[in-house]
């Protein structure tokens, strides 16, 4: 019996499927993996106190000797921004195209694992053998410049990763998607295809970039004052339209907020952002100049509470203030869940007496989407003929979305898998059915902390958050068990000490009648003593006021 029957090959999400962000896929055949992507996403609201959120790799860290590589296909955060964390623990060699490293060697600068990874540069020609898996790689468009998808030829068949793409006919760049090297895939054969989802939802195509540069110089040439303009720092293509613009209108541009500024900076030295000499200016440097000569770009599109745009609207920033008058473009759509910020942030602006922007692209024509609409995705899977099909990067009404789009072109749906993270697509000797789940879930990031805080962490925030905490601090006699000093009761966000001292009193005694009963009883072990101080004082507590603060009992002998 041949190799290619004994064994088979795997193809799972460790996160990108069911949520928006934290991009992770792997393809596994006997005793390879390779991975795609490795990015974080911010955290929901009820993840208190947490900065971001990355898959959980404990499935690759148990198998790290089959880890051949991790390959990225673009340099946006939900694609690369798990790589500091990840490589810490799993320390494998990172392909990607130029644009992509010199982002990516940005953050592991700042982590300090620049000098113990490997990192390969690769070109859309570049072949790549990872064991028994080849890589290969083709030209996509998005909105950042050195977008690719992935081949990865393995014994079963090719598996084709797109990449977040859309299928722009004038890219900015002129970088355009290779067609025809898809299109030779799909004739060599695509066992599986694992495709963008994004824009599932959204019927016809998603207008070029160029339409974007247009409207921004009628945007600054009908502006009287300076013109803000917020977008994300790593929309490459976006900041190119906006030095354009600049200088078409002849106004100095000046780079607001750290990502801005680091992707500006990087992108210009590697040759991927055109900025005429003279035309960057310092932020000390705007109010000395006409108002209208201005262009400030930075970040904040999202509504994030400590960006640029955000302090600027809030007079909080050091440099620079918005004024009455001044036009403000926030060139971008919110993620789910970023809405209320942003339309917090345009609320600010309003009142400070701006002009805003803002909204859906079709609307202020300011912004178009990276990811491409039904019919580019229909196009993809034309060009591709996949055998099998797993859609990828989007929440669950987005991927269902894109197996109807799968089915409308002719695919029958059970060749079409709609999986959630740790979810298994196996396929061996041509079949395909679902396999078992790996480890998988959210990996939280908090501070310096990585995955130290969990669902408990996260409950006790919560509920600090809610109903506040009582600390009950009580010193015990180590002769007799009599109490020596307190019970003293310490309240935080429970309620108003100076309005409820009745209440804090009758807690009081309700504290020194549970621990005398005690006494009385012989109960003399610490947790005893403690989850009955707790429940008497819980009990009590909801009784009168419908609340359940976290009680702390804090026990002493002396």
């Amino acid at each position: 019996m041949s190799k290619k029957n004994i064994e088979k090959l795997s193809i799972f999400a460790l996160g990108g499927v069911g949520e928006i962000g934290k991009n992770m896929y792997c393809v596994q055949y006997a005793n390879d993996i390779v991975v795609i992507d490795s990015g974080l996403k911010f955290p929901e609201e009820d993840m208190l106190g947490i900065d971001i959120v990355i898959p959980d790799i404990s499935y690759l860290t148990e198998n790290r000797d089959k880890v051949r590589a991790i390959l990225i296909t673009h340099g946006h955060e939900d694609h690369i921004g798990g790589l500091p964390y990840v490589l810490k623990s799993l320390n494998v060699p990172v392909y990607a195209t130029r644009l992509t490293m010199g982002l990516i060697e940005g953050k592991l600068k700042e982590a300090g694992l620049l000098g113990d990874t490997k990192r390969i540069v690769i070109t859309s020609e570049s072949e790549i053998s990872l064991g028994t898996i080849k890589a290969t790689f083709f030209r996509t468009n998005h909105s950042i410049p050195d977008s690719v998808g992935v081949c990865l030829e393995t014994p079963e068949g090719n598996v084709v990763h797109t990449g977040d793409f859309k299928f722009d006919q004038t890219p900015v760049n002129e970088q355009y998607a290779d067609l025809h090297k898809m299109a030779q895939l799909g004739h060599r054969g695509v066992l599986a295809l694992l495709s963008d989802s994004t824009n599932a939802e959204r019927p016809g195509y998603t207008p070029s970039e160029r339409n974007v540069g247009r409207e921004l110089v009628e945007v600054f040439r009908r502006a009287k004052q300076r013109v803000v303009v917020a977008t994300f720092a790593s929309n490459v293509h976006r900041v190119q339209q906006v030095m354009d613009a600049a200088a078409v209108t002849r106004r100095k541009v000046t780079v607001i907020g750290r990502s801005m500024v680091n992707v500006v900076s990087i992108a210009q030295e590697l040759g991927y952002l055109t900025i005429p000499d003279g035309m960057l200016i310092e932020p000390e440097e705007v109010n000395k100049l006409a108002a209208d000569r201005v262009v400030i770009l930075c970040t904040g599109s999202q509504g994030e509470p400590m960006s640029a745009l955000t302090r600027m609207a809030r007079s909080t920033h050091r440099k620079v203030d918005i004024l009455p008058g001044d036009t403000v473009v926030i060139a971008a759509t919110p993620i789910p869940g970023n809405e209320r910020y942003v339309g917090r942030v345009v609320d600010e602006l309003f009142r400070i007496g701006a002009n805003v922007i803002y909204g859906p692209g079709s609307v202020s024509g300011v912004h178009v989407s990276g990811h491409g609409s039904q019919e580019e995705l229909k196009l993809m899977l034309n060009l591709m003929k996949p055998k099998f099909f797993i859609p990828i990067h989007g929440e669950y009404r987005m991927l269902r979305h894109h197996a109807m789009l799968a089915e409308e072109i002719g695919m029958d749906r059970e060749d079409i898998f709609i999986t959630d993270i740790g979810d298994t697509v196996e396929i061996q000797g041509g079949v395909a059915r679902r396999g078992s789940k790996v480890s998988c879930g959210n990996t939280l990031i908090d501070g310096l902390g990585v995955g130290d805080v969990g669902n408990i962490v996260l409950r006790d925030r919560k509920l600090l958050s809610q109903d506040g905490i009582l600390v009950v601090v009580v010193t015990l006699s180590k002769q007799d068990g009599a109490i020596m000093s307190g019970p003293d009761i310490i309240s935080r966000g429970f309620v108003y000490v100076r309005e409820s001292e009745g209440l804090l009193e009758e807690a009081n005694k309700i504290v020194t009648n549970t621990l005398n009963r005690l006494m009385v009883e012989n109960v003399n072990e610490w947790a005893s003593l403690k989850t009955q101080v707790k429940d008497a004082l819980g009990r009590f507590l909801y009784e009168q006021t419908r609340r359940r603060p976290m009680i702390l009992p804090i026990i002493m002998e002396v």
